[in-house]
């Protein structure tokens, strides 16, 4: 089972950049992306969606920012009709600037996450802070489910010295707070008294690695690979079991982000 997860910063701008090219090419059997900046009727034509945006085999799901066009979004592509799709969480403020979409086959849920950034000023930084607080009772639900879970997605954090280029310089910054990470990390097992966490794929194969998955668009911080790794597949600990290889496609540049791609080795739906 191959999953990607892939932040396009506009779904119709990355397939001008031969996104859907490549992923053809992946043989993938989901592909999870977040900030789709488009309505779906955006990109469907008079017999549904555009073929552009549909690559032949594949199912696309999607949910929508209601609360401004252009904003937000994510979506789910599968080759396998899902059982269930579930779009809302039950907050609006968050559902509805289309931030959640969960796919369901047998025992696995694939989720498309996109947490918010609070880079824009602190109105934005508490409603993040707020998302973090009210997510977690959610995401501890999921784990001691007994279902198996992927969670894709840009999660606008940093875990650690590891994950970002100039970490001093960043620690005051969003994305870098010491209150996010502490949040995210302590999701991933660090500081709990069970130690049972999600299990951050990239980091369960790569300890010791220092990858990025996005790089801003200003200067030359994608030349010089000033990046962070904010974009993380986080999975129950049974399913982290069956991890087999990750990689990052850092070129072609279809976004300011890279997709990142997992491997496990069957599929727990069967």
């Amino acid at each position: 089972m191959r999953i990607i997860s892939f932040n396009a910063n506009g779904l119709r701008s990355a397939a001008k950049k031969g996104f859907f090219d490549w992923f053809r090419e992946q043989d993938a059997d989901l592909l999870c992306v977040q900030e789709t900046k488009a309505q779906e009727h955006q990109l469907s034509g008079p017999d549904g969606l555009d073929p552009a945006f549909l690559p032949d085999g594949y199912r696309a799901f999607f949910r929508d920012a209601t609360t401004k066009k252009g904003y937000s979004g994510v979506a789910i592509y599968s080759r396998r009709e899902p059982d269930e799709v579930r779009t809302a969480l039950g907050w609006a403020p968050f559902d509805e600037e289309g931030r959640y979409i969960e796919a369901r086959f047998g025992n696995l849920s694939v989720v498309s996450f996109y947490i918010p950034s609070g880079s824009s000023g602190e109105l934005r930084q508490g409603f993040k802070f707020e998302v973090m607080d009210w997510l977690k009772p959610h995401l501890d639900e999921w784990l001691a489910s007994g279902r198996d879970y992927v969670l894709c997605g840009d999660w606008n954090i940093v875990r650690t010295a590891m994950d970002i280029r100039n970490w001093k310089s960043n620690q005051k910054n969003s994305g870098c707070l010491p209150p996010e990470r502490d949040w995210l990390n302590g999701l991933c097992g660090e500081g709990r008294d069970d130690g049972h966490g999600w299990v951050d794929a990239y980091r369960a194969l790569h300890a010791d690695g220092e990858d990025y998955t996005w790089w801003s668009n200003r200067g030359a911080a994608y030349a010089n690979n000033v990046g962070w790794r904010i974009d993380y597949q986080l999975l129950t600990p049974a399913l982290a079991r069956r991890v087999r290889s990750c990689s990052i496609a850092r070129e072609p540049r279809f976004s300011d982000h890279a997709p990142f791609t997992v491997d496990y080795a069957e599929s727990p739906a069967g």
